[in-house]
């Protein structure tokens, strides 16, 4: 050691011994602590998110965003239909999560907020890229002494469609009849291809189980396409049909008797729609169908110009907004089905997820199904149900519950 610092080290001991001796106490400085992780969110009781109130000159997204968690042996329809959301619905709002083997404890998100899609306000509108229905019922007329709210009712659900090679129609129709229990009268054409896979379909098939239009139909103005039920629920949300539109049994039974014969029916094909909510501009992305032949923008100024109303540019212009060009075009990258408002600044698909209301997996309060339709096949059964009375005696056998994969969830309708 130098001999010219010991005199600096001995002043330096002495003064550290001089401190001690004072009281004093000699620490090092504490190191800095990382914060604590946030607590896990509250979780709240489910949201039955098929019927809403809505102001039709400013809101066009409606729902909300929930998320919940695997629990015994929950498949993806399984969770699918306890929150009245279709299969594809489900799937890809979960991207990488095995739909048959999801883990118990998996969080799950349930794409339960929509944006309308662009079309009439009234009668049925359904868009073929969401997979989904939204009815809008004529408004009631006012009693003595009643004040318009100005507000609208739409109640949606999830749809099945026509599979590739028998599409389902765009453009306007109406309803022409209604029937309970219908017989099934399966089509040359279908029982053709049936015959021809090696699964030969009878000429008529009564109301029952193995019934594919379930216990209620609605015949459309377009020859040979319906409206109707099913016999196997967990096909509803694909494309699994012969053209025909298909309800969980559940949601037709509901909505049966509020549909009218002659209500408008509008079938639109739009997998990016936009719309307007509070103080924000929403997109909710879908993957475009596979025998759709237009050219569809694959960027986000692309589909700004493109798909964007001038009422909605003016509405960003009145509140100063700018769309997040960045976020966008991670939605048109991926399209996952959930509803996001790209005009916020600093938003992130993940940031916004983490903040959506964690719910118990369970059927919401109010919700079409309720676990005891599992087994019903006919109206009488359905409207029994709903009413608390007892089940006809003539009750077909209740149908087991399995987890198949909808692969052979596909009938003939």
């Amino acid at each position: 050691m130098n001999l010219s610092i010991r005199p600096v080290l001995g002043r330096v001991v002495l003064l550290a011994a001089a401190l001690v001796a004072a009281g004093c106490q000699v620490t090092r400085q504490a190191e800095p602590t990382e914060p604590p992780p946030p607590a896990p969110p509250p979780i709240q009781a489910p949201l039955a998110m098929h019927k809403f109130r809505f102001d039709p000159e400013h809101d066009e997204v409606v729902g909300e965003i929930q998320i919940t968690h695997v629990q015994g042996e929950d498949t993806l329809p399984d969770i699918a239909r306890r929150f009245n959301i279709g299969y594809e619905e489900i799937l890809r709002a979960n991207p990488g999560v095995d739909p048959w083997l999801p883990g118990v404890g998996r969080e799950i998100v349930i794409p339960t907020q929509f944006v309308l899609p662009k079309g009439p306000r009234e009668g049925l509108v359904v868009n073929l890229a969401q997979l989904r229905v939204f009815y809008f019922p004529k408004k009631p007329k006012l009693k003595k002494g009643e004040v318009d709210d100005g507000l609208r009712t739409v109640i949606t659900h999830p749809i099945g469609i026509g599979k590739v090679g028998w599409q389902t129609p765009v453009g306007s129709t109406k309803v022409v009849s209604k029937q309970k229990n219908p017989t099934w009268t399966p089509p040359l054409s279908v029982r053709k291809e049936h015959k021809e896979a090696g699964d030969p379909l009878p000429a008529r098939v009564p109301p029952g189980p193995d019934n594919p239009l379930g216990a209620y139909k609605m015949v459309l103005g377009w020859p040979s396409y319906l409206i109707h039920g099913t016999n196997k629920p967990y096909g509803v949300g694909m494309r699994s049909s012969h053209g025909c539109i298909r309800f969980y049994p559940e949601d037709i039974a509901d909505l049966y008797d509020q549909i009218p014969v002659g209500t408008k029916v509008t079938v639109v094909n739009q997998p990016f729609v936009f719309g307007w909510r509070n103080d924000a501009m929403y997109v909710q992305a879908f993957p475009v169908l596979e025998d759709d032949e237009r050219e569809h923008p694959n960027s986000a100024e692309a589909l700004l110009t493109t798909a964007v109303s001038e009422e909605l540019s003016q509405k960003l212009q009145e509140h100063g907004a700018t769309v997040d060009l960045e976020l966008l075009n991670q939605i048109v990258a991926q399209p996952r089905g959930i509803a996001m408002p790209v005009s916020r600044q600093n938003v992130t698909i993940d940031g916004y997820l983490a903040k959506a209301r964690h719910v118990e997996n369970r059927v919401p309060e109010g919700a079409t199904w309720n676990y005891t339709e599992e087994g019903l096949f006919l109206a009488e059964e359905f409207e029994a149900v709903r009413n608390g009375l007892p089940l006809p005696k003539k009750t077909p056998p209740k149908g087991k519950k399995t987890a198949a994969k909808p692969a052979g969830a596909a009938s003939g309708s």
